[in-house]
């Protein structure tokens, strides 16, 4: 009789759906997003795309190869090794390097994506352990981490021109309309519309055509991958404080200014794709509803403050809290039930 006892990390859920199937139904959620972005941006993002995720996926099979000693011997075990990678092969690294792809600007060179592939994978997930064990979402890291080192600042504006005319264009200037908005619509002024597809719209790969990220979320919620109302929530939340903002310099509360915020940036990607990350969020639904209240309070105000989207240095900051929030809001145990305290006297 076999007494051994297998320990894993939690936590410990008895289910058909594996990691591999969970990041293949978040690839095929970010194709849409993907296309869209090719499409607008044409071969430079397309080639920023491409060596970022092989770059993720080459410097996980690197760093397993190292840790497997697949070099020792003479190789003599390089086969071996290599077969237990793929089997283990779980297609994180994938999502990682195209998310992280699609959420630079399309000015970025294809061999600044592949630096910052690398660092997301070597640096932020193996070095502490791998998949399910690293402390902060590894795109949104990684995109921070090129921020501050190639300082990407540079936007254009996509291939297609607005399909909106000049009757219908949106009068109200957004804190980020001067960094998301190029040519004719530099001063502020672009149509719902143009926002939503994403034509005339500067803005990274792809943020900027939301009806594509639209299909994702609805692809993933119907999956059950992610639950609706968590990107609703921190959506909502953060256009509705950007607009309370926004009354405070101009003196008057102009609520048509909501769809404006919510669909400006990188919001809608960042709360479908990254602040939803399993690792990296809270496991209990109280623990949840603060954090993404708490990714939506960061988000709105720091925006108004800097003048620039934050989306993914919000989420590395809530990251770091998300121990915390586990450890302070504890999930009641299943069949729990609290015990009455007695009067006294009786």
């Amino acid at each position: 009789m076999d007494n051994s006892i297998v320990i894993s990390t939690p936590p410990h859920v008895k289910s058909k759906r594996t990691t591999k199937k969970i990041m293949l139904d978040v690839i095929i959620a970010l194709i849409p997003a993907t296309v869209m972005g090719i499409v607008f941006f044409r071969l430079n993002a397309f080639f920023v795309i491409l060596s970022s995720v092989l770059a993720a996926v080459a410097t996980e099979f690197v760093y397993y190869f190292i840790a497997n000693k697949g070099f020792s011997d003479k190789c003599r075990h390089a086969g071996e090794v290599c077969k237990k990678w793929w089997k283990q092969f779980d297609y994180t690294s994938v999502v990682t390097g195209l998310i992280l792809a699609l959420i630079l600007p399309p000015t970025t060179k294809w061999y600044e994506a592949l630096i910052g592939a690398i660092f997301s994978i070597a640096i932020v997930k193996m070095v502490f352990g791998g998949t399910g064990k690293n402390l902060v979402t590894p795109a949104a890291t990684g995109r921070v981490f090129m921020f501050i080192s190639f300082s990407i600042t540079a936007y254009t504006a996509c291939a297609i021109a607005p399909v909106s005319d000049g009757s219908q264009i949106f009068t109200g200037a957004t804190h980020l309309s001067g960094w998301l908005l190029g040519g004719e619509n530099a001063s502020g002024q672009m149509s719902l519309l143009d926002l939503f597809l994403g034509t005339g719209v500067a803005g990274c790969i792809g943020e900027t055509c939301k009806a594509a990220l639209l299909l994702g979320f609805i692809y993933l919620a119907v999956r059950r991958v992610i639950k609706w109302w968590q990107p609703l929530l921190y959506i909502v939340v953060s256009a509705f404080l950007s607009v309370c903002l926004a009354a405070i310099g101009s003196k008057s509360f102009e609520i048509a200014l909501f769809l404006d915020y919510a669909l400006s940036g990188g919001l809608m990607f960042g709360a479908i794709f990254m602040a939803t990350d399993y690792v990296t969020s809270p496991k209990g639904v109280y623990g949840q509803l603060v954090y993404y209240l708490a990714l939506a309070v960061l988000t709105s105000v720091l925006r108004y403050l800097t003048k620039i989207e934050v989306v993914s240095f919000v989420i590395m900051i809530m990251n770091l809290l998300v121990p915390l929030i586990d450890t302070y809001i504890v999930r009641k145990p299943f069949g729990y039930k609290r015990v009455k305290k007695q009067k006294e006297g009786k």
